[in-house]
């Protein structure tokens, strides 16, 4: 027979909401810097490679090949004064890159880390300020596009 106490009942499972997060990049702190409206990127895909086999032109073999990663896209209200913008900057400009480790954490409603990725060694690929538009009443909104060797979930 079931224990039906308080302490041996489990509430159901909700998956975590995707709204609440913080950004990391590696040697940027500071005021902001890590605050994003939106993160996008976490993919990856292997496509197999196809090999016909000699001699039978029916039979394929399809092979495993290296991971491919998307990039990551990180959007914002437009910060001025950012390290992080300027190292972007910097990098597409004068085609010097500094990779980083990039670590993204999903929180729960008190704060507390709920799942972690990393990403390593990304770097500035793209950088993208939204339109300004007379009509519109929007936030200037920064794109910052970062290219890494991949992801892992740490936690």
């Amino acid at each position: 027979m079931p224990d039906p106490s308080p302490s041996s009942q489990q509430l159901p499972y909700y998956p975590p909401w995707g709204f609440y997060f913080s950004v990391v990049v590696d040697g940027f702190t500071g005021n902001n810097e890590g605050s994003f409206q939106e993160v996008s990127g976490l993919s990856v895909k292997i496509s197999p490679m196809e090999i016909k086999e000699g001699g039978e032109n029916r039979f394929i073999r399809r092979l495993p090949v290296p991971p491919k990663y998307e990039n990551l896209v990180l959007k914002r209200g437009m910060l001025i004064g950012s390290q992080l913008t300027q190292w972007v900057r910097n990098s597409i400009t004068q085609f010097s890159f500094t990779p980083a480790t990039v670590t993204l954490n999903l929180l729960d409603g008190d704060a507390s880390i709920l799942a972690t990725w990393s990403f390593s060694n990304a770097y500035p690929v793209g950088l993208k300020v939204s339109d300004f538009k007379a009509q519109d009443n929007n936030l200037v909104v920064e794109t910052l596009e970062l290219a890494f060797d991949y992801f892992q979930q740490t936690k």
